[in-house]
């Protein structure tokens, strides 16, 4: 079968114009203990920034849920949370949910009106021509993680169950793969960590050659960039958007620690230097701006897990239509990040979400969002 590349498919800038944004509504307390209803005003906070400007589709498991979760919707423009009786085991749907592509298809017309075309001499002759994009989207494989939470990787069904809902084609790479493991200037360029992709708890029969092919075969892009490590408590063995995202094809902002002493200081200094000697598919370097880290935040201990400090990362950002929704985390830097995040977007508005009690299930905005991207 054609891979995505091959038929013109690949995935698209985040900061391009979506359809809509898709969330899972939060529910299980391993996942956040003793804090499940400050994580539910968090999802409303989200939501109601959303909706202004683009569709929320909200998976939920039931009609209960979806109506008390209805009677919460009172901000502006709640009619744009689309519900979808679907159920899930967790709210990562970034990982676990569709990883949605696009394909510019020409058309010819035979004018601006679009009338039908006029055939001569059996040849059509073509006087206007437009791009129609398509939509379609990756079901990667899912499971949680490297096997860390066996019941969590019921979800991997999601992208599948989705099928009869979105009704475009869906492509199965047969390998594991989350989405927040990447991210992709829509100009050629996906970046990733070694960490994470070359992992031999995700796909220990690949190389490193092997996963690259995979990433340039599904998402579309040429050029495959490596970081090393993630931050420190994160589960996700790291991933991508806790430490550098794209805001602009040209341009990268970096976590970086300012205390040598703090554990995460050399692997983020590490990262660093090698996002400064990488360059674009013309050879061409990046501009990298830092921004700061909120420190040790929080610990945990549950039957479950226990660890010392929560992955919390203001690079965990949303960019949606219009807004930047950011994590704070009661920090000193949460202002600056806010306004370093704004200096890049000055035509969106930044919108800081206090995610401290998000991060004790080791994700913030990032995490729990799915864009879907816009199509003609």
């Amino acid at each position: 079968m054609p891979t995505p590349a091959e038929l013109g498919y690949r995935m698209p800038a985040e900061w391009l114009r979506h359809s809509a944004t898709w969330l899972t509504w939060p529910k299980d307390p391993e996942t956040w203990p003793d804090r499940v209803p400050q994580v539910e005003e968090i999802f409303l906070q989200m939501m109601a920034a959303l909706a202004p400007h683009e569709t929320v589709n909200l998976l939920v498991d039931d009609a209960a849920t979806e109506t008390a979760v209805r009677r919460r919707c009172v901000f502006p423009a709640a009619e744009n949370i689309r519900f979808h009786q679907i159920p899930t085991v967790d709210s990562w749907i970034r990982d676990y949910g569709p990883n949605f592509i696009v394909s510019d298809k020409l058309q010819f017309v035979a004018d601006s009106e679009k009338e039908p075309l006029a055939q001569a001499n059996d040849k059509l002759e073509f006087v206007g021509r437009q791009l129609e994009q398509r939509l379609a989207y990756n079901d990667w494989i899912f499971n949680a993680w490297g096997n860390k939470y066996e019941e969590l990787k019921r979800d991997d069904s999601i992208p599948a169950r989705l099928e009869s809902l979105l009704k475009v084609r869906r492509f199965e790479p047969g390998i594991v793969m989350e989405g927040g493991s990447i991210e992709v200037n829509g100009a050629g360029c996906v970046l990733t960590t070694e960490q994470c992709l070359l992992n031999p708890n995700r796909n220990p029969q690949l190389s490193k050659g092997d996963i690259e092919r995979y990433l340039k075969n599904y998402l579309g892009v040429e050029k495959v960039l490596w970081l090393g490590e993630g931050i420190v408590g994160d589960d996700t063995d790291g991933h991508i958007d806790d430490i550098a995202r794209f805001v602009a094809p040209d341009l990268i902002v970096c976590a970086v620690e300012d205390d040598p002493e703090d554990a995460n200081y050399k692997l983020l200094q590490d990262n660093l230097r090698r996002l400064q000697a990488m360059t674009d598919v013309k050879g061409r370097p990046f501009e990298i701006v830092t921004l700061p880290m909120p420190g040790v935040v929080g610990g945990i201990s549950t039957q479950a897990r226990e660890l010392e400090r929560l992955p919390a990362s203001y690079a965990n950002f949303y960019i949606a239509n219009d807004v930047v929704l950011v994590p704070g985390f009661g920090h000193e830097n949460d202002s600056r990040a806010l306004n370093t995040i704004q200096r890049l977007f000055p035509d969106r508005q930044v919108v800081g979400i206090n995610c401290e009690p998000l991060v004790w299930g080791m994700g913030t905005i990032h995490c729990v969002t799915q864009q879907q991207p816009q199509v003609n």
